[in-house]
């Protein structure tokens, strides 16, 4: 099987990039609800009177936290492709992946708590 170079290669990234968006979007609430608060709060994020650097920490923190969940998803459909029953490495796995989330989504709050009330 010959591989993809050049700029057919870049397409069929952007192809496989954009499904793995509908997949998530599809298949995963978490995604949903997160994506929701970034287009939400991305928006909110330019209108606010705030320093450039601080809208760019505002934003980046929110687009960290839609990779992290997609990292997670790819993650946890691993897991579950190997095996649904249950095993200490696999709900390691998907704990692991969980507590990534939370970490994202705290560094969230703690910098736009910190840029709007301090």
């Amino acid at each position: 099987m010959e591989k993809n170079t050049g700029l057919k290669r870049i397409f069929m990234a952007g192809i496989y990039s954009l499904q793995g968006f509908k997949h998530a979007f599809k298949h995963e609430a978490a995604f949903r609800q997160e994506l929701l608060l970034a287009v939400i709060f991305i928006p909110l994020a330019c209108w606010l009177d705030v320093e450039q650097v601080e809208r760019i920490l505002m934003i980046a923190c929110l687009l960290l936290v839609i990779i992290v969940e997609l990292l997670n998803s790819a993650v946890e459909a691993v897991v579950d492709r190997v095996g649904l029953e249950k095993h200490e490495l696999a709900g390691r796995a998907k704990d692991l992946g969980s507590a990534a989330v939370f970490v994202a989504l705290t560094l969230t709050v703690y910098v736009w708590a910190d840029i709007l009330l301090f």
